[in-house]
């Protein structure tokens, strides 16, 4: 157990997505949307210890699925091989999203809601042109995140970020009108101890 979890004294509830992605939330804030109550709440070591007995494949549950029809069926996978379109740049999340400016959305319901998100610390960003939608958590740099005429109609947030996607350490970078509470956003590879 880290020292970090012998200080922290604030509850939270263990968090599942349809994948079957397990994380942890602070109790009594709002679950961000694509995400649901597992039904354990606890010390954040409890919440972690958790998590670790029942998420014993770290696979999500599409890839689960996929895996065992072809096992299943391996013929089937073969006679479809030849036919198959070729592989959708955006299947890599992390290369896509990295490629340039993205459109992005911030999923609060309200301005004053998604202001009281930048201040709190933590946010959620929808990127629009993915598959369905990619909606990612993301803590923020507070000295990286800025507020300019927020009072305005005309303001933005830029606001910058880290956070985990596919195993590979990310930073989000976007801008977002708080007009619409849409803009762009791209992310950034971290590399090393970066």
């Amino acid at each position: 157990m880290s020292e970090r979890d012998l200080e922290d004294d604030s509850r939270y509830e263990v968090v599942v997505n349809h994948e079957e992605q397990y994380s942890i939330w602070p109790e009594g804030r709002e679950i961000p949307l694509g995400w649901r109550a597992a039904g354990k709440v606890g010390t954040r070591a409890e919440c972690l210890a958790y998590i670790e007995h029942v998420w014993t494949d770290m696979r999500p549950l599409s890839l689960r699925e996929a895996m065992k029809r072809l096992a299943e069926s391996p013929e089937a996978s073969e006679d479809a091989a030849p036919h198959s379109p070729p592989p959708d740049p955006r299947d890599d999340l992390v290369a896509f999203l990295s490629e340039g400016d993205h459109p992005v959305q911030a999923t609060a319901q309200t301005v004053e809601q998604f202001l009281e998100r930048v201040k709190s610390g933590y946010v959620n960003i929808k990127f629009t042109d993915t598959r369905g939608g990619t909606e990612l958590g993301v803590r923020l740099d507070a000295s990286a995140t800025e507020r300019t005429g927020a009072e305005t109609a005309g303001g933005k947030v830029h606001i910058a970020g880290s956070l985990t996607l596919n195993y590979q350490p990310v930073r989000l970078i976007a801008d977002v009108a708080l007009e619409t509470l849409m803009g762009s956003g791209r992310l950034e590879m971290v590399t090393g101890g970066a």
